[in-house]
């Protein structure tokens, strides 16, 4: 069973996640917890304390999740067989839209980037800046290792990456993260990824 701190923090989330950080108070949870405001004070000096332990949680988590693809970046040294495109498509997917505890914070972040500086240069790096900037280097790499020419790399990030967000805005970000929301988020972005490859050919543009 998680400690108190972990359950303090884990609760907090689900708050901030479904109503916003602003609506979210300290009795609120307390009482999704179950214990007394002075063990939140305990751990916590205040609400925002636990927001921030909350970020950076999940900015370590997103550099661990990037840390073994970039490895696998810098290491490959030719052109993947078939099959490679589908499978580090959905391990992103699942280790980075769908896991619970990403999802809940890009979900918090999406609320609290109209009311905070910080939350929307968050949002922005781990929802666009990050993601994409990967996904450029992928398909540079991937052009430079097939002597493509006249092929961008940025290009086609772009063009990968637009409709899955698209997906997960109206699935995984929009009412209640239900299993049949993954199921509907899961299939499209699956046609999508394998429509992509298949119109460019694994990496021609």
């Amino acid at each position: 069973m998680p400690d108190t701190r972990q359950r303090i923090l884990d609760a907090s989330l689900d708050l901030f996640s479904q109503s916003g950080y602003a609506a979210v108070s300290i009795r609120d949870i307390c009482a999704r917890v179950r214990v007394r405001e002075g063990t939140i004070y305990y751990h916590f000096p205040n609400k925002r304390a636990i927001a921030e332990e909350i970020l950076r949680a999940f900015a370590r988590a997103a550099q661990e999740k990037m840390a073994p693809l970039e490895a696998a970046l810098q290491g490959m040294d030719r052109v993947p067989g078939e099959g490679f495109h589908r499978a580090a498509c959905d391990a992103f997917l699942d280790s980075y839209f769908l896991d619970d505890f990403c999802n809940r914070v890009l979900r918090f972040l999406s609320m609290e980037r109209f009311h905070s500086a910080e939350a929307r240069a968050l949002y922005d790096r781990w929802m666009f800046q990050e993601p994409l900037a990967f996904q450029e280097r992928v398909f540079s790499r991937l052009l430079a290792l097939q002597a493509v020419s006249g092929a961008d790399g940025a290009r086609l990030a772009l063009r990968f990456y637009a409709p899955i967000l698209l997906y997960a805005q109206r699935w995984l970000f929009s009412g209640a993260l239900t299993q049949e929301n993954r199921e509907r988020f899961r299939a499209e972005a699956g046609r999508h990824i394998a429509q992509f490859f298949g119109e460019i050919g694994g990496t021609q543009a």
